[in-house]
């Protein structure tokens, strides 16, 4: 009974905010994520064609959405969603950790296609150190815990790869240039899994192996996020040394540090710290370059006593736009929350309102895939009517590439059986940089401006070479404009073609 009248409450909140606020689509360059996991079991106990119909239904609403990049999990405890030969297959997949999906197909691969056939990028997102969650399982014999078990230590049911233990760094990073070497994937992606979260009572058995391999640091502390600092450095050199336009992100805990804490760089917060129980330094990692994204989870409402969300937007703002910054939003807590300002609507508007003021925010990464397709809240509706109404590119990476493919070339419409179709090529390309990995379609009326900073003129991202135009009685004219987006997002000069509708 209460979960329905919660239901009945989100939406009529949610129609509230349509009927009150008027709200804009934001700009052409945007990221705009969301994320898909595994180890919420949702794959489990359905057949091959029961996941894909699952996440084809979900990836076409997710571009309806606007979504233009997807985050996917492939790898939750030391193991895979696609086949590998270093780790099990995915009991999250199959339901038995080792045992291969039946009928056989590869998740990854699946989902790149699916994503590039839509015009997204796909993200591989795996947990570094991460080796078992809490809830038992059959381990499969090629599990690290059977193979190496002394690389590991147990933190109160949770089994952790020891992050000070270079073996276990050497063997994440094989995990990582298999990923990177064998798909086409855009992006890499871990999150704030780095040494466990603090429990009651509980502390780290790293003793033995401070005391013998503390690389001269005298400080426990130092010595842990020194660890953690040597392999997200590590990462993203394997990464860029194999594919430099693979983009590679780290979706850091909300808090970097309390301002008690660090009264410098600290937030007003009163919170869990990345710096001091993760040992994450994640703005050491933003200022030096090591990441090419950063996207801090927070998850909590506006007000919120101890990590106050409109607190946190604008020092992570302030603090790390050294790198692109994206924002992770929690879905169901914005819509279960009512805005302090606005009590008749949830906190939607008021926080896209905080992200149009913070000028080094660009973009957003949504927890999670499957909530927003649920439209708690009128919060899918919204995106599609409002703020994600216009298809957006990628934010720029000039630190990757920072120069723009060629045009495309030859573009024609022409009569095939399918319909009235606008063809192109793809321009030469001479190294990787130059290369095309999707086009993108813009549409003017006869007698507009052709400007290509206008995102409401886009009406197709593709890495189609076509586009099927919607011919009515060839009485009217449009200016159709096709450029081309390099793997890094960088986008060419248009080619312009008039045609008769």
């Amino acid at each position: 009974m209460k979960t329905n009248i919660l239901k009945r409450l989100y939406i009529v909140l949610g129609l509230l905010m349509l009927s009150v606020f008027t709200v804009q689509a934001s700009g052409k360059r945007e990221f705009r994520g969301a994320w898909m996991q595994c180890v919420n079991g949702i794959y489990v106990g359905k057949s091959t064609a029961e996941i894909q119909q699952m996440l084809t239904q979900q990836l076409d609403a997710l571009q309806r959405d606007g979504v233009n990049a997807v985050i996917f999990q492939v790898r939750g405890e030391c193991d895979a969603l696609y086949p590998s030969s270093i780790e099990p297959w995915s009991r999250f997949l199959t339901g038995v950790q080792g045992q291969a999906p039946n009928p056989y197909w590869d998740p990854l691969a699946w989902m790149i296609t699916e994503c590039h056939k839509r015009g997204m990028e796909l993200h591989a997102w795996i947990n570094p150190y991460r080796a078992r969650m809490k809830s038992p399982t059959a381990l499969a014999p090629n599990h690290i815990l059977n193979t190496h078990p002394e690389r590991a230590f147990e933190y109160g049911g949770l089994y952790v790869l020891n992050p000070g233990l270079k073996e276990n760094r050497d063997y994440i990073l094989s995990v990582v240039d298999d990923i990177v070497k064998r798909y086409d994937i855009d992006g890499m992606h871990i999150d704030d899994y780095f040494y466990p979260y603090p429990a009651a009572g509980l502390t780290i058995p790293d003793d033995n192996l401070f005391a013998t391999n503390s690389n001269g640091l005298q400080n426990k502390g130092d010595w842990r996020r020194y660890n953690v600092d040597l392999f997200v450095k590590e990462m993203g050199e394997h990464i860029h040394h194999l594919k430099p336009w693979v983009k590679f992100g780290v979706s850091p805990f909300g808090i970097y540090r309390n301002k008690k804490s660090d009264p410098l760089n600290g937030s007003d917060t009163n919170g869990l710290q990345n710096y001091d129980d993760l040992y994450a330094d994640v703005l050491k990692w933003v200022n030096n370059g090591w990441l090419d994204y950063c996207v801090p989870q927070l998850y909590w409402q506006i007000g919120n006593k101890a990590a106050d969300y409109q607190t946190l937007i604008r020092w992570w703002n302030q603090k790390a736009s050294h790198r692109p910054l994206y924002i992770g939003e929690d879905v169901m807590r914005t819509v279960q929350t009512a805005d302090i300002q606005n009590p008749q609507t949830n906190q939607m508007v008021a926080k896209h309102q905080l992200h149009e003021e913070c000028q080094n925010v660009e973009g957003s990464v949504l927890w999670y895939a499957q909530a927003v397709t649920q439209n708690p809240g009128n919060y899918e509706t919204i995106l599609r009517s409002n703020y994600w109404k216009n298809p957006a590119l990628p934010p720029a990476m000039p630190f990757l590439d920072d120069k723009a493919p060629k045009k495309p070339r030859k573009v024609k419409p022409v009569w095939t059986a399918d319909g009235y179709m606008l063809f192109w090529k793809a321009p030469k390309a001479k190294k990787w940089g130059d290369e095309v990995s999707r086009y993108v379609v813009y549409c003017f009326q006869k007698g507009e401006n052709v400007n290509l900073e206008d995102a409401s003129k886009i009406i197709k991202i593709t890495s189609d070479t076509h586009f099927q135009l919607p011919y009515s009685n060839g009485e009217n004219r449009y200016t159709y404009v096709v450029t081309a987006l390099d793997r890094v997002g960088n986008e060419s000069a248009g080619k312009a073609k008039k045609v008769k509708l």
